[in-house]
């Protein structure tokens, strides 16, 4: 495993930054970095780890344009999308004219309290360099035993390191925000387990990428996705799979 490295980052998310990063990206559809089957991988990742039914509402935080809205609201959930990017929910709408698409910020989300069976956080806690007050609002909207799931890159996978994390002498910020960054499973599920979850930690390698922006990162996408499929099947390895799978339920707060 590569030796982790502490480095300084910011106490807050610079939105601006974060917004025009993602309307960039819109008139490309580049943001839609996952194929199709990954897409589905992670929605039936979420069904299982959440054992939500049809007709639970549910919010994708960070939908972009509305993949997994669309998978959500096609599976029957009562679903609604929230992006801080103006021009990827027009793009959403677009796409998908059925759906409740909002511009938001997911750290002052537009719902009421206890209002939410079910939140996915679509590849968005590793955007907070401080999650706290994200996790705070997820709890804020899931009614008592409301469940949630996040997925996010993992520091500890050798490739995510090598490529996204800015103590590695590999790093490129082609194709990420000044906010982001890989993320340690440990310290997320603390985050939501102080914030009052009972939190689930997995890992999951496989998950096949359509598109990256680095053109000199394009030329080894397939030898990249092959290997991530197949390199970390073993059990032994599982905590360095590419992505850390954070799931949970709301609990009562015994004080």
């Amino acid at each position: 495993m590569q030796q982790v490295m502490a480095v300084p980052i910011p106490a807050n998310q610079d939105k601006a930054k974060e917004i025009a990063f993602f309307d960039q990206h819109a008139a490309a559809d580049a943001y839609n970095v996952f194929t199709t089957e990954s897409n589905v991988r992670l929605f039936d990742t979420f069904k299982r780890l959440t054992g939500l039914k049809p007709g639970a509402r549910v919010a994708d935080l960070g939908c972009g344009s509305g993949v997994f809205s669309d998978l959500l609201q096609r599976a029957g959930f009562k679903t609604i999308g929230i992006d801080i990017s103006p021009k990827l929910i027009a793009v959403g709408k677009s796409k998908f004219p059925a759906l409740e698409l909002l511009e938001g910020d997911i750290e002052s989300l537009p719902f009421p309290d206890k209002s939410l069976d079910g939140v996915l956080l679509s590849g968005v806690v590793h955007h907070f360099p401080d999650p706290r007050r994200c996790v705070a609002e997820v709890r804020r909207v899931l009614r008592e035993g409301g469940k949630f799931m996040a997925f996010d890159p993992n520091r500890c996978n050798p490739f995510m390191w090598a490529y996204r994390d800015r103590s590695s002498p590999f790093y490129s910020s082609i194709g990420v925000t000044e906010n982001e960054r890989p993320v340690l499973a440990g310290q997320v599920r603390a985050v939501f387990s102080e914030a009052g979850f009972a939190v689930v930690t997995e890992y999951l390698s496989g998950l096949s990428y359509r598109y990256v922006a680095s053109a000199r990162a394009r030329r080894l996408l397939s030898a990249y996705n092959f290997l991530d499929a197949h390199l970390f099947n073993l059990g032994v390895l599982k905590v360095l799979r590419s992505f850390v799978i954070t799931s949970g339920e709301k609990i009562e707060r015994s004080f």
